[in-house]
């Protein structure tokens, strides 16, 4: 694998920004796995569902940082075809289990509004349980079919063309015929990316359409805030995600844009997610708080 291009000067900077963001990734995620489980009043169906998220941030994180900051004081991308291989399978699992998860939250938020006098009906302990089994059910078998489809290979090269190992990049390491690999990819692309894209299109056309009918000013105020945020930690996933996996297919992208898009989807997501629901959620918010104060405040 090629070395990084940093200076001397640029090593000490980028392995403390690194370990920092690495750090504060697991931290704040952390804040929210814990307080989202000892806090009863959290038992609810939108924030089990929203248990998912940063357990997926912290496998993603975890997937690329450690491996980056080693590249970064050995001065080398240079790892070892096993530990490549799993970063790239939990990389992908990350990010597919992102895009399930926020689809059941979009589902959630759907049900809240739209049909606010079933909701419990609806959303009751054993469709919760059977959606999250869902979420990393279909994510972890997809992701290791697809990986399953690669490991059956020898590969002839050695460099790989991102910053972190992924799938596009694995099988550009291969020179045998790998038709069904990318058949499969592409097949992947249209039900994680198009099948949880026109859910969320769905539930959230319905979701505007119940706010703009209603009367109430401040509920349609909160959950169009609600939704709207949703919608933007969504889109950037999506677009970033999309971005990087068709630039792999397209010759004349720029190595340096793809490689920028595909390192964002780890890197802002992760930190981004906790800090935009722990703020915009104001339950989520509250019980933070109360958990700092019991627990911190009690060390002083």
């Amino acid at each position: 694998m090629k070395t990084l291009d940093l200076s001397t000067t640029q090593v000490y900077p980028a392995f403390v920004f690194g370990t920092l963001t690495y750090v504060l990734i697991v931290l704040f995620n952390l804040l929210v796995i814990v307080t989202i489980a000892v806090s009863k009043k959290l038992h609810k169906p939108m924030f089990i569902l929203l248990f998912s998220l940063p357990v997926s941030d912290i496998i993603g994180a975890t997937a690329f940082f450690p491996q980056f900051l080693l590249s970064i004081v050995l001065k080398t991308r240079l790892v070892s075809y096993p530990a490549c291989v799993m970063q790239a399978f939990l990389i992908h699992l990350y990010g597919s289990a992102n895009l399930l998860t926020l689809t059941a939250m979009a589902y959630d938020r759907f049900v809240a509004i739209c049909v606010p006098l079933r909701y419990n009906s609806i959303m009751n302990s054993h469709k919760l349980i059977t959606m999250i089994f869902l979420i990393w059910f279909i994510d972890l078998s997809f992701m290791l079919i697809l990986f399953i489809l690669f490991v059956r290979f020898k590969i002839c090269r050695k460099n790989i063309v991102d910053l972190f190992c992924n799938n596009p990049s694995l099988l550009k390491l291969v020179c045998e015929d790998t038709s069904i690999n990318n058949l499969y990819g592409i097949a992947l692309i249209i039900v994680f990316q198009g099948g949880t894209m026109l859910i969320i299109l769905y539930t959230y056309a319905q979701i505007l359409r119940t706010c703009i009918m209603t009367n109430q000013t401040d509920a349609r105020r909160k959950a169009i805030q609600t939704c709207g945020t949703h919608l933007v930690v969504f889109l950037f996933l999506q677009i970033n995600t999309m971005f990087t996996f068709i630039s792999h297919r397209l010759q004349s992208t720029s190595p340096f844009l793809r490689r920028t898009f595909g390192v964002s989807v780890l890197i802002f997501p992760p930190i981004l997610n906790p800090i935009i629901y722990g703020l915009k959620t104001n339950e989520l918010k509250q019980n933070i708080i109360i958990f700092l104060k019991r627990n911190v405040g009690s060390t002083k």
